[in-house]
């Protein structure tokens, strides 16, 4: 008889994964692979769908859940599953990200074939989304995701991505103004007790919040004092050496005793970008200050760097940029205030 079930396997981090496993037939039959999530909830939402195909005799339409081809594919739901199976190189914050995107498109897509997918269809999702009220971010991710999608099942042309059928609403360009050190210090002292070395730590180095959150002890050199922004963890996908103040330093290598530090789990655990994002946003209003995301912290470091008078090239290098241009016309352009450099940090020494 026809089954399936969810099993669980432990991750590198310390957490689990949850993997959808049926079978087309008794005990006889091979165990079949149907998936792997993060979440109970998102295991149990393919489980069902699963067990559909399963009592509807559609088994050879999903083949692709078993061996990633992506030729039995026929409606998006289908190909939305099949490709977000198959990215297992994304952190569980992007993925996240996807899912969100991908039911959204569920909502309004449903069971549309691929064959149905044009640039007209793509154009009159944009239209329903913006009559919804929908960001024009959210926008522009939920048909990046479709894009992605449709790209996986080698649908060409890709109807998401012709520009002169699909218009997309203009991105509107955020204006940044970094926190000064009175600001960052005044919600440091409100914020929860585990973000707060997080919190300095993107300050004082300038690091990618995803970066942060995929520190692991393997990467800490503590003869040296300092650590390494694997490439697995870049943006660029190059591996780079952060120095942080050695105060700093020593409070992280705190954290854990060093006999207890696998290479493979995390320095900061049990906190990830969203989770960092929201405490921040919370401690600001509690604090009376304007609102900073983490990725503000890096453009206020690299602009006290130039204030510093440090060279393009050097700055460029010890946060991560490919392009010198970027560092110069996106980052160095809002701190202009000379007593902030001053401030020495947070951490007493």
């Amino acid at each position: 008889m026809a089954s399936s079930w969810i099993t669980t396997r432990p991750t590198k981090d310390g957490g689990k994964r949850y993997r959808v496993l049926y079978r087309t037939g008794g005990r006889e039959s091979n165990a079949r692979y149907a998936g792997s999530f993060a979440t109970k909830t998102e295991a149990l939402a393919r489980k069902r769908w699963v067990d559909g195909e399963l009592a509807s005799l559609r088994v050879s339409e999903w083949r692709f859940l078993e061996n990633g081809s992506a030729s039995a594919v026929r409606t998006l739901v289908q190909a939305a599953e099949a490709w977000r199976a198959s990215r297992v190189d994304v952190s569980d914050g992007t993925m996240q990200t996807y899912v969100v995107a991908i039911n959204r498109l569920r909502d309004r897509l449903a069971d549309t074939s691929l064959d149905a997918i044009d640039a007209a269809k793509v154009a009159e999702l944009v239209a329903d989304l913006h009559a919804d009220g929908l960001k024009k971010q959210t926008i522009r991710k939920t048909v990046s995701v479709l894009a992605m999608i449709l790209d996986y099942v080698r649908v060409q042309p890709n109807p998401a991505r012709d520009k002169l059928t699909v218009k997309l609403p203009r991105e509107e360009r955020r204006h940044v103004e970094p926190p000064t050190a009175a600001q960052v210090e005044a919600v440091v002292r409100i914020l929860p007790t585990r973000y707060v070395l997080p919190v300095l730590v993107l300050d004082d180095t300038g690091m990618r919040v995803g970066e942060l959150e995929g520190l692991t002890w393997g990467d800490i050199d503590e003869p040296r004092g300092r650590w390494r922004v694997a490439a697995s963890v870049s943006k660029t996908g190059r591996p780079r050496w952060v120095t942080p103040d050695p105060v700093l330093f020593a409070a992280v290598t705190d954290i854990v005793p060093r006999d207890d530090r696998h290479p493979d789990r995390r320095v900061f655990e049990r906190v990830t970008g969203d989770r960092l994002r929201t405490q921040l946003a919370r401690s600001c209003t509690a604090a009376g200050v304007p609102a900073f995301s983490p990725h503000d912290l890096r453009h206020r470091r690299v602009s006290l760097l130039h204030l510093c008078g440090m060279p393009w090239a050097r700055i460029g290098e010890l946060v991560g940029h490919d392009d010198l241009m970027t560092t110069a016309r996106v980052y160095t352009h809002v701190v202009a205030d000379e007593a902030e450099l001053d401030y020495v940090g947070l951490i007493p020494k």
